[in-house]
């Protein structure tokens, strides 16, 4: 209760003095500090419409997985065409599970985005993160990349997946009801047996969830193939000073918004 009451003071402290961190910036591809991808989807924020998860006031939906999958498939690539490999090479669904979350955890080093591109924040889809491992052995990224990169290589081969937010963090989940090894098995949707894929360190193995989420408020997306946007692509971003972000409904999705914009102010 007192984390609780501490985050509800912060989030009002930042409600009056930074409100510039919630305006919903213009279109073009760099304006206002937001980047913009070729389908109008924010790479730099992971609130609103055009954000990359398009956090809202009660729901989120990882938008730029579906930029390596859309809708009827259109937009598969190279990470599609990878995790097929794997569906090819192994027929077992938990060795193949197990050999995909190699691949991530092994071929990518986490690194802060700050770090890497000079932003707080900076998703990239898992087709950017495979061109790189094919390209020079090697990509780097955080929680979002690896968690997006792991749920469409799932779905490339033949595995269901799901992408998973919580307070400051991004993971991904795959249905796996008979593998032996994890530390729990998550319920989705009413559906038991998805197991936890925490890719981001190099000793982590598969079906490991970190004891710090195991009683944490947690919301995931089943990943299908969907357009990027919901009911087809938007015009381009409105003019700065239009379209905000709305605060109200869950209070979840109040603290996952609250955490990833707490998280980019604490990294300047």
């Amino acid at each position: 209760m007192k984390k609780l009451a501490l985050a509800g003071l912060l989030i009002l402290a930042l409600l009056a003095s930074a409100g510039l961190c919630l305006a919903d910036p213009s279109s073009d591809f760099e304006r206002n500090g937001d980047v913009y991808d070729d389908w109008n989807l924010c790479r730099t924020r992971s609130w609103g419409d055009y954000g990359f998860f398009q956090v809202r006031d009660s729901t989120f939906r990882p938008a730029i997985a579906f930029e390596s999958i859309g809708a009827i498939g259109q937009l598969k690539d190279i990470a599609w065409e990878v995790g097929k490999r794997f569906e090819n090479q192994y027929s077992d669904p938990n060795e193949r599970a197990k050999q995909i979350f190699s691949y991530a955890r092994d071929n990518v080093t986490y690194t802060s985005d700050v770090v890497q591109f000079g932003y707080d924040e900076f998703a990239r889809n898992a087709d950017e993160v495979v061109k790189d491992i094919q390209s020079i052995g090697s990509s780097r990224g955080d929680c979002e990349d690896y968690a997006v990169l792991l749920a469409v290589m799932f779905k490339a081969a033949g595995l269901r997946s799901a992408v998973l937010l919580a307070p400051e963090h991004a993971t991904a989940l795959v249905y796996l009801p008979d593998y032996p090894d994890a530390n729990t098995y998550w319920t989705l949707d009413g559906e038991s047996g998805w197991i936890w894929a925490e890719a981001t360190g190099r000793t982590n193995p598969l079906g490991w969830t970190p004891s710090e989420f195991m009683r944490s408020d947690l919301a995931a997306y089943e990943i299908g193939e969907e357009d990027i946007f919901a009911g087809g692509a938007p015009e381009a971003p409105a003019p700065s000073g239009g379209g905000g972000v709305f605060f109200g409904g869950s209070s979840f999705f109040f603290i996952i918004l609250f955490f990833w914009i707490i998280s980019a102010l604490l990294r300047r």
